[in-house]
């Protein structure tokens, strides 16, 4: 196989190697949020469509979180896609130990219990139709029911740093190839 000149060479696709290689695709940043007595929540770079027809998503949790017992038993979810303002709101959901629903996040009991975060980009109420455990994770897929989005450019994480979009995006960059 040919490799251009600039191109290291390949290496075994370890954890580190691939946790390095995963730094350069630039994420959606998500809170997912459950219902419980404490209600849990965590950042999550994960989040997808996984059909439209029926409408599914996905996101995936490690299940040694520490949200994964309340997540395992939940049956509905928020997902709230974080707009570039809310760089603190994702830090406070990715640290351990800490109360992540004490000010100042700003959040309310939403329907079916679900806390959901105010001032976020987008946010879903999804109920939970599958979680299948593949490795160290656990994927869940969950059928949005409710959904409320606003305008505003998302907040990103790529190569281990929150990001934004630049404010104007030419036109004939969103063309498809």
């Amino acid at each position: 196989m040919n490799q251009p000149a600039d191109s290291p060479e390949p290496v075994d696709a370890d954890v580190a190697a691939l946790r390095t290689l995963l730094r350069h695709q630039a994420s959606t940043v998500t809170v997912v949020t459950a219902p419980g007595a404490p209600a849990v929540g965590f950042t999550a770079t994960s989040f997808t469509s996984v059909s439209l027809e029926p409408p599914i998503v996905s996101f995936c949790l490690n299940l040694r979180s520490s949200s994964w017992p309340t997540v395992s038993r939940s049956r509905y979810v928020g997902v709230h896609l974080l707009g570039r303002h809310q760089q603190e709101v994702a830090r406070t959901f990715a640290t351990s130990g800490v109360d992540r629903f004490a000010a100042p996040t700003r959040w309310r009991v939403g329907p079916e219990g679900v806390p959901l975060i105010e001032g976020t980009l987008a946010w879903l109420l999804c109920r939970v139709v599958d979680r299948v455990a593949v490795g160290d994770h656990a994927i869940v897929l969950a059928e949005p029911e409710l959904l409320r989005h606003g305008a505003g450019s998302p907040l990103l994480y790529h190569r281990g740093r929150y990001a934004g979009l630049a404010e104007h995006v030419e036109p004939s960059a969103c063309r498809a190839a």
